[in-house]
Protein backbone atom coordinates (compact mmCIF):
# COMPACT_ATOMS: atom_id res chain seq x y z
CA UNK A 1 0.00 0.00 0.00
CA UNK A 2 2.62 2.54 1.04
CA UNK A 3 6.01 3.23 -0.60
CA UNK A 4 8.20 3.19 2.51
CA UNK A 5 10.97 5.32 3.85
CA UNK A 6 11.75 3.84 7.30
CA UNK A 7 12.19 7.18 9.08
CA UNK A 8 8.87 8.61 7.80
CA UNK A 9 5.81 8.14 10.00
CA UNK A 10 3.43 8.26 7.00
CA UNK A 11 5.47 5.56 5.26
CA UNK A 12 5.35 3.15 8.19
CA UNK A 13 1.93 4.01 9.70
CA UNK A 14 -1.47 4.72 8.19
CA UNK A 15 -1.56 8.03 10.09
CA UNK A 16 -5.01 7.79 11.67
CA UNK A 17 -8.29 6.01 11.10
CA UNK A 18 -8.41 4.93 7.47
CA UNK A 19 -11.54 6.23 5.72
CA UNK A 20 -10.63 5.60 2.05
CA UNK A 21 -7.68 4.38 -0.02
CA UNK A 22 -7.27 3.86 -3.77
CA UNK A 23 -3.61 2.83 -3.76
CA UNK A 24 -2.49 6.28 -4.95
CA UNK A 25 -3.48 8.13 -1.79
CA UNK A 26 -5.47 7.61 1.35
CA UNK A 27 -7.85 9.65 3.49
CA UNK A 28 -7.56 9.34 7.22
CA UNK A 29 -9.50 10.78 10.11
CA UNK A 30 -6.88 12.30 12.42
CA UNK A 31 -6.94 11.72 16.14
CA UNK A 32 -7.28 15.38 17.10
CA UNK A 33 -9.50 15.68 20.17
CA UNK A 34 -10.07 19.42 19.76
CA UNK A 35 -10.67 19.12 16.00
CA UNK A 36 -13.14 16.32 15.27
CA UNK A 37 -13.54 15.76 11.56
CA UNK A 38 -9.97 16.80 10.74
CA UNK A 39 -8.92 14.65 7.81
CA UNK A 40 -5.62 14.15 6.06
CA UNK A 41 -5.15 13.18 2.44
CA UNK A 42 -1.81 11.34 2.32
CA UNK A 43 0.04 10.34 -0.83
CA UNK A 44 0.99 6.65 -0.74
CA UNK A 45 4.51 7.38 -2.05
CA UNK A 46 7.25 9.19 -0.20
CA UNK A 47 7.27 12.50 -2.06
CA UNK A 48 7.90 15.84 -0.34
CA UNK A 49 6.34 18.47 -2.62
CA UNK A 50 3.36 18.81 -4.97
CA UNK A 51 5.73 19.93 -7.74
CA UNK A 52 7.57 16.59 -7.48
CA UNK A 53 4.42 14.97 -8.93
CA UNK A 54 3.47 14.92 -12.59
CA UNK A 55 0.72 17.36 -13.58
CA UNK A 56 -1.79 14.53 -13.81
CA UNK A 57 -0.85 13.21 -10.36
CA UNK A 58 -1.10 16.75 -8.94
CA UNK A 59 -4.63 17.00 -10.34
CA UNK A 60 -5.51 13.54 -9.11
CA UNK A 61 -4.33 14.28 -5.56
CA UNK A 62 -5.97 17.69 -5.43
CA UNK A 63 -9.26 16.28 -6.71
CA UNK A 64 -9.25 13.97 -3.68
CA UNK A 65 -8.53 16.97 -1.41
CA UNK A 66 -11.51 18.80 -2.92
CA UNK A 67 -13.79 15.79 -2.51
CA UNK A 68 -12.73 15.44 1.13
CA UNK A 69 -13.36 19.16 1.69
CA UNK A 70 -16.89 18.74 0.30
CA UNK A 71 -17.48 15.69 2.51
CA UNK A 72 -16.19 17.44 5.64
CA UNK A 73 -18.36 20.47 4.90
CA UNK A 74 -21.41 18.25 4.43
CA UNK A 75 -20.86 16.17 7.57
CA UNK A 76 -19.34 18.70 9.98
CA UNK A 77 -21.09 21.92 8.81
CA UNK A 78 -18.16 24.13 9.87
CA UNK A 79 -17.99 27.91 9.78
CA UNK A 80 -14.83 27.62 7.66
CA UNK A 81 -12.53 24.98 6.16
CA UNK A 82 -8.76 25.31 6.38
CA UNK A 83 -6.57 23.47 3.89
CA UNK A 84 -2.90 23.08 4.71
CA UNK A 85 0.02 21.25 3.19
CA UNK A 86 2.97 22.05 5.41
CA UNK A 87 5.21 19.02 5.82
CA UNK A 88 7.71 20.78 8.07
CA UNK A 89 7.43 18.10 10.75
CA UNK A 90 6.57 15.18 8.41
CA UNK A 91 8.06 15.88 4.96
CA UNK A 92 5.75 13.42 3.22
CA UNK A 93 3.16 14.95 0.88
CA UNK A 94 -0.15 15.27 2.71
CA UNK A 95 -2.99 17.76 2.99
CA UNK A 96 -4.90 18.69 6.13
CA UNK A 97 -8.64 19.33 5.70
CA UNK A 98 -9.66 21.11 8.89
CA UNK A 99 -13.22 22.05 9.87
CA UNK A 100 -13.15 25.30 11.83
CA UNK A 101 -15.71 26.97 14.06
CA UNK A 102 -15.69 30.52 15.38
CA UNK A 103 -15.71 29.14 18.93
CA UNK A 104 -13.02 26.46 18.50
CA UNK A 105 -9.93 26.60 20.73
CA UNK A 106 -7.71 28.50 18.27
CA UNK A 107 -10.06 30.51 16.04
CA UNK A 108 -9.18 32.74 14.22
CA UNK A 109 -5.59 31.46 14.56
CA UNK A 110 -4.40 28.35 12.75
CA UNK A 111 -4.89 25.22 14.84
CA UNK A 112 -1.14 25.18 15.48
CA UNK A 113 -1.23 28.77 16.80
CA UNK A 114 -2.00 30.35 20.14
CA UNK A 115 -4.99 28.93 22.00
CA UNK A 116 -7.76 31.51 22.43
CA UNK A 117 -10.31 29.60 24.53
CA UNK A 118 -11.26 26.16 25.86
CA UNK A 119 -12.45 23.73 23.20
CA UNK A 120 -16.20 23.09 23.05
CA UNK A 121 -17.15 19.43 22.53
CA UNK A 122 -19.63 19.21 19.63
CA UNK A 123 -19.74 15.74 18.11
CA UNK A 124 -19.74 12.03 18.87
CA UNK A 125 -16.51 10.78 17.26
CA UNK A 126 -18.00 7.37 16.32
CA UNK A 127 -20.80 9.03 14.35
CA UNK A 128 -18.30 11.33 12.61
CA UNK A 129 -16.11 8.44 11.48
CA UNK A 130 -18.91 6.42 9.91
CA UNK A 131 -20.62 9.41 8.30
CA UNK A 132 -17.36 10.80 6.85
CA UNK A 133 -16.41 7.37 5.49
CA UNK A 134 -19.80 7.08 3.79
CA UNK A 135 -19.79 10.58 2.26
CA UNK A 136 -16.14 10.38 1.14
CA UNK A 137 -16.82 7.06 -0.58
CA UNK A 138 -19.86 8.58 -2.31
CA UNK A 139 -17.80 11.53 -3.57
CA UNK A 140 -14.77 9.49 -4.68
CA UNK A 141 -16.29 6.30 -6.09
Amino acid sequence: MIDTTPSCVFCVEVGGTLLWDDGFCRVILADEANYPGLCRVILNRHIKEMTDLSASDQQRLFSVVMAVEKAVRQVMVPDKINLASLGNVVPHLHWHVIPRYVDDAHFPNPIWGEIKRAAQPRFDSNQIEERLRQVIEEKLN
